[in-house]
């Protein structure tokens, strides 16, 4: 059945609804916008299961510049030095944006503002909202402003399954729900669709989260940049429960440290111990496992019985498990939980297609480089989203689209992609892996089944890893363990990348738009 959604046409389309989708469409009240969410708005975001915070600049011994310093260093050498500034100058005000919206963050008793630490933060700069429910009381709050906001059309349940083209530029956005699919007529696209972790088996991220966005503009024509740079959490629950239970960076900010099955502190003689970067520690939490052991974070000394009140949505999941955080320690194990590469975009949000936006994780910036620093990603959607919108709102075109004629398509489904993803594009790589993964995903990604989505945006990061031959930031090679003399953030095409796949197999690949 084909639902008619022509009294929407021609007002600009914000796809998903994490924070990036939600300030994106508020930014844009109160001019005319669509909001579409494939589930009820917040169920399926990424956003919403956020627990270490928004890093901002806000102590009286932080500045922006310091920030951004502590943000270029853990991007090793890949962040876009300008929008680092640009991004970080405005990271306080849109916290001030946010409460006037409703959100509640934490403050200390003398009504200032709770500053928290996490890893390669030389500062306490990280708010929280409801100690470890940060995410959950954004997109509480920004639901409700959204649903007050009479300019915004709501679209629950409408999931995007492909995008419109005509003569190079977004026509409209073909959509399907239980009722039936739609063709919504527009030339103003804004994909807010949040990352990858859903190609994983043990991902933090909700497991619909796919790259959906990624296929999207991928199969437009659109240029996607550094997807091979993937950030594992080095400490999400060890347990059957997927997604994984996060277990925050902020808790190890806290004190909190890792120790294996001997209570020995195997990460001791680390500089930085379990506050260094993300990577590292993710790598060296996954070299303890592969060695045999099993790994723990202990917060008995530092927190005990404090440990339900300081965080107590992560006490509530443990004590699910069978843990007492107070009485023992936590069993934990690496994680998919954010990707820096994304839609290439530049300095407004716009991609290589005209017409097409991204804003928040399924862009790529150039903020985080090749690893993302902690709770930098909430602070870049809120801030970018501003920027969208006023780019969207310039680019308002006299030109009326049509509602374009286009088939129907089956809802995506990973299927056999994630044991390929899990297998060669985990924490550490090899081009074994890696052209393995290749030569499995190309057939798939070309093929009209309900995988196919998924394996182009798996194919795409595999060829990207394997042309990264050296090991950075996320991104590490067992076969080239050291780094490239000179830092090049990586550009690919879904056409480029099938090309590439081609020199794995010995049988011509037919191409598919």
């Amino acid at each position: 059945m084909i639902l008619d959604l022509n009294h929407l046409a021609n007002r600009p389309v914000v796809v998903g609804a994490g924070i990036a989708g939600l300030m994106t469409a508020l930014e844009l009240a109160p001019r005319p916008v669509v909001l579409m969410s494939a589930t009820a708005l917040g169920a399926e975001a990424s956003s919403a299961l956020a627990q270490g915070g928004m890093a901002a600049a806000l102590g009286s011994d932080d500045s922006p510049t310091l920030h951004a310093a502590d943000t270029r260093r853990a991007g090793d050498g890949m962040c876009d030095v300008s929008v680092v500034e640009r991004i970080l100058e405005k990271a306080s005000k849109v916290i001030e944006k946010l409460e006037r919206l409703g959100v509640a963050f934490d403050r200390m008793v003398d009504g200032s503002l709770a500053l928290g630490l996490e890893a390669a933060h030389s500062r306490r700069r990280i708010v929280h909202a409801g100690g470890d429910a940060t995410g959950r009381e954004l997109v509480r709050a920004l639901i409700a402003a959204v649903r007050a906001a009479p300019s915004i059309t709501v679209l629950e349940g409408f999931a995007a399954r492909r995008l419109v083209v005509e003569d190079g530029t977004v026509a409209g956005v073909v959509a399907t729900s239980e009722t039936g699919g739609a063709v919504l007529a527009t030339d103003r696209i804004v994909l807010a669709t949040g990352g990858i972790g859903g190609l994983y088996h043990d991902t933090t991220n909700p497991l619909g989260c796919f790259g959906q966005g990624l296929a999207l503009a991928a199969r437009a024509g659109a240029e996607l940049a550094d997807l091979e740079f993937v950030q594992f959490h080095p400490t999400a629950l060890d347990g059957p429960v997927r997604p994984m239970r996060l277990v925050s960076e902020a808790v190890r900010g806290e004190g909190a440290v890792l120790i294996d099955e001997k209570g020995e502190r195997f990460l001791a003689d680390l500089p930085g111990g379990e506050l260094a970067p993300r990577d590292i520690v993710a790598r060296e939490v996954s070299r303890h496992l592969g060695r045999g052991h099993k790994v723990f974070l202990d917060t008995r000394r530092c927190l005990g019985a404090r440990f339900s009140e300081r965080f107590p949505a992560i006490a509530a999941f443990c004590h699910e498990a069978g843990i007492d955080p107070s009485r023992e320690p936590i069993p934990v194990r690496p994680a998919v939980h954010y990707h820096m590469g994304g839609i290439a975009v530049d300095d407004e949000g716009r991609s290589s297609v005209p017409g097409l936006w991204a804003c928040g994780e399924v862009a790529s910036t150039g903020l985080h480089g090749a690893n993302r620093l902690a709770s930098n990603s909430l602070t870049e959607a809120a801030v970018s989203a501003e920027w969208v919108a006023h780019s969207v709102a310039s680019a308002t075109s006299s030109r009326i689209v049509k509602t374009p004629p286009t088939g129907l398509l089956p809802p995506p489904d990973p299927g056999v992609v994630r044991d390929i993803v899990s297998e060669s594009l985990g924490v550490v790589r090899t081009a074994e892996g890696l052209g393995n993964a290749i030569r499995r995903l190309a057939p798939l990604a070309i093929g009209g089944s309900a995988c196919a989505d998924p394996a182009a945006v798996a194919l795409m990061m595999a060829v990207s890893a394997l042309r990264r031959e050296e090991s950075r930031g996320a991104h590490f090679r067992s076969d080239f363990p050291d780094q490239a003399v000179a830092p090049r953030r990586s550009r690919l095409t879904v056409e480029r990348a099938l090309n590439a796949a081609a020199e794995f197999d010995p049988l011509p690949l037919a191409r598919s738009a």
